[in-house]
């Protein structure tokens, strides 16, 4: 019975819900491993209904296997989704998970280059003059003159480029457009990309940015490809494409903007999600202070 509620929660996902593959799959995972746990350690539960007990067992047993609160939260947050679903649809009478509440964490504030380091990295690195070359140009400026996400930027599309209003459409989480302004700048580099496109013998036209084979960009190359120009740019640990994403907003804030455009250009949902980025400024803020300030 859990087996077919769950592939029909995951169609409901990507057909009704127009969920990302990403986190398509998290859900898919996260109710697979609680599944086999439920029948490693209660059996064949048949018709019996799951419990608020049985939730609460699988998560303390993750939290003994030394899994995060970050993590056990977002399979927490796997376990309300799947439960409400089950709700609405009339499958069960009481919602097992409704009871559950998300475990503490620590802080963690964005990781984000020095804006130096993003002038080192557009305008002072030598990128491979071929057209990979040019394509990992492009990843780069995208990331950070927008601050889409990867899955964003995987998914964009010529016609997704509004030349005379100077923007781009984004399609985000759940399936929602928002609108980024770029410079006339980016747009030169653009046609430019385009122009060299344009000489491949096949490309997918259906996206923006293509592989010298003619494919479409898939997530693992926009990473690699990230990391690899990052590892030259920056000495920060974590090398990543949200890296650029944090940069964008993180340099926006500081020289002045609105943090409610940012919360748009970011396609954030609330603005809580967006204010972490404050707290970088009140930590500059306290360093200024310290420095400069006779009783700091």
């Amino acid at each position: 019975m859990m087996g077919q509620w769950q592939t029909d929660f995951i169609s409901y996902l990507r057909f009704e819900k127009r969920s990302s593959p990403h986190t398509i799959a998290a859900y898919q995972n996260d109710l697979t491993q609680f599944s086999t746990y439920i029948a490693a350690q209660f059996g064949d539960t048949g018709d019996m209904p799951l419990t608020h007990f049985h939730l609460r067992s699988w998560l303390a047993d993750l939290k003994d296997k030394g899994l995060t609160p970050r993590s056990i939260n977002r399979k927490i947050s796997s376990l309300q989704a799947f439960f409400r679903y089950l709700m609405r649809h009339q499958r069960i009478a009481v919602n097992p998970a409704r009871q559950l509440r998300a475990l503490r964490t620590p802080d963690r504030l964005p990781v984000y280059l020095k804006e130096k380091e993003t002038t080192h990295l557009l305008e002072e690195l030598q990128f491979d003059p071929d057209f990979n070359g040019h394509t990992e140009r492009m990843i780069c400026e995208l990331l950070y003159q927008t601050g889409m996400r990867r899955s964003e930027l995987q998914n964009l599309r010529e016609s997704d480029i509004e030349w005379s209003l100077r923007q781009l459409r984004v399609t985000g989480k759940g399936n929602k457009e928002r609108l980024i302004p770029v410079s006339e700048a980016l747009l030169v580099q653009l046609r430019d990309y385009l122009s060299e496109k344009g000489k491949l013998e096949q490309y997918d036209a259906n996206r923006l940015l293509v592989l010298a084979s003619g494919k479409p960009l898939y997530a693992g190359y926009i990473y690699r490809t990230v990391k690899k120009y990052l590892s030259i740019a920056t000495t920060l640990p974590k090398k990543s494409p949200h890296i650029l994403r944090h940069s964008f907003a993180t340099h926006l804030l500081g020289n002045g903007a609105n943090i409610q455009a940012i919360k748009d250009l970011l396609g954030h949902s609330s603005l809580a999600a967006t204010q972490v980025y404050t707290h970088n400024n009140v930590e500059k803020l306290r360093e200024i202070h310290k420095k400069n300030h006779p009783r700091g």
